[in-house]
């Protein structure tokens, strides 16, 4: 097995089509046909966690966090960015990294975090907007159903529980190939009038170029004729963070001491709020100061995070802010890729790190 073999399974559970733009993302050293002897999983690939590697026998690191983030001006060993890439480079170890790929995925960071405290009926806090793309083409009728089968292989015509969505409507179809032409349906030089469907499909963007060669593929004309199209619709498999609702309501006191027990913070900072009774609770792993006025929008009682700042504290009243910390919010991923690459390569070495990668510690 290569690494490029275990990037093609990440696809499926994080798209890197979908990181943010500011992110670094994918492969960040080795090659993608280099044979995998075993996996190590961990949240930050720190140069402790290359030397785990090595130890274990393993030349491929899975990490949440990308280790090269910014741009490096030089590869001098000194700090604790350049020793691990280093290290890495030397003994052939290859890092891939998922982040925000990770981060916007439906199972990702945040249902995973929202899964420890056992919420219920989970929806995407921050979902996607103008994501979704819509393909219309033009197919004569008698290759309509092979057409349209042939996309819904390639993974268009989903929508939330829904697949083999498609709209249709009858028309004329016109064309007249020159002399260099190829026509499947009449001569060159003839105009032909025919009878064809106009397809409508949705797909999400990182399918496009399976659709495309879906549709070149399956339909008869030499030229086929379509349009993409951006539609505004948000779409709620992909986004940032994640609500639901506790098994039951609790007291504040009880919901602090529950989300300071299930994410193991050593202290948890949090705002004064006038909500006595915790029910409906929005998360989001890392970073998440931004998703403040997402929580109270969609009526959060609670919204759990990481990073925030002083002055984020003043901004719900109605609503309890709690900072568990970064680490402690994000801490699941490694189980999450470790469950999902152990299924998917069944008799193969994959493991958790057991270095801790957590930089912040308290007195």
């Amino acid at each position: 097995m290569q690494v490029k073999d275990i990037i093609n399974a990440l696809e499926e559970i994080a798209p890197q089509h979908y990181a943010e733009d500011f992110d670094n993302t994918g492969l960040l050293t080795g090659a993608t046909n280099l044979e995998v002897n075993g996996i190590i999983i961990a949240l930050d690939c720190l140069e402790a966690v290359v030397d785990e590697a090595l130890e274990k026998n393993c030349n491929l690191i899975v990490a949440f966090h990308p280790i090269i983030f910014s741009g490096l001006k030089h590869l001098r060993p000194g700090d604790y960015v350049n020793d691990a890439v280093i290290k890495a480079i030397k003994h052939d170890v290859a890092i891939y990294a998922v982040h925000t790929a990770l981060d916007v995925a439906k199972h990702g960071v945040s249902y995973r975090m929202a899964q420890a405290l056992k919420l219920q009926n989970l929806q995407t806090l921050v979902p996607k907007k103008a994501l979704i793309k819509k393909l219309i083409t033009y197919v004569p009728s008698n290759d309509f159903e092979k057409v349209e089968n042939a996309l819904f292989e390639a993974g268009a015509g989903s929508l939330g529980n829904y697949s083999h969505c498609s709209f249709t409507h009858l028309g004329t179809g016109s064309f007249m190939g020159n002399n260099a032409s190829n026509p499947a349906i009449g001569n060159r030089d003839e105009h032909v009038r025919l009878e064809e469907q106009a397809l409508s499909i949705t797909f999400l963007p990182h399918l496009e170029r399976q659709v495309l060669e879906a549709l070149n593929k399956s339909h008869p004309y030499e030229t086929v004729s379509y349009e993409i199209t951006t539609l505004e619709n948000t779409y709620q498999d992909i986004g940032m963070g994640a609500i639901g609702t506790l098994p039951e309501p609790l007291q504040q006191e009880q919901f602090l001491s529950l989300i300071k027990q299930v994410y193991g913070s050593k202290v948890v900072r949090h705002s004064l709020s006038r909500k006595r009774t915790i029910s409906k609770v929005a998360v989001l792993g890392g970073s998440g100061a931004f998703a403040i006025k997402n929580a109270m929008l969609a009526g959060a009682d609670a919204y759990v995070t990481a990073d925030l700042k002083y002055h984020d504290f003043f901004q719900p009243q109605d609503m309890l802010l709690c900072d568990v910390g970064h680490y402690e919010s994000e801490q699941f991923t490694k189980e999450l890729l470790h469950d999902f690459l152990s299924k998917k390569f069944s008799n193969f070495a994959i493991l958790c790190t057991q270095v801790q990668t957590n930089p912040v510690n308290y007195f």
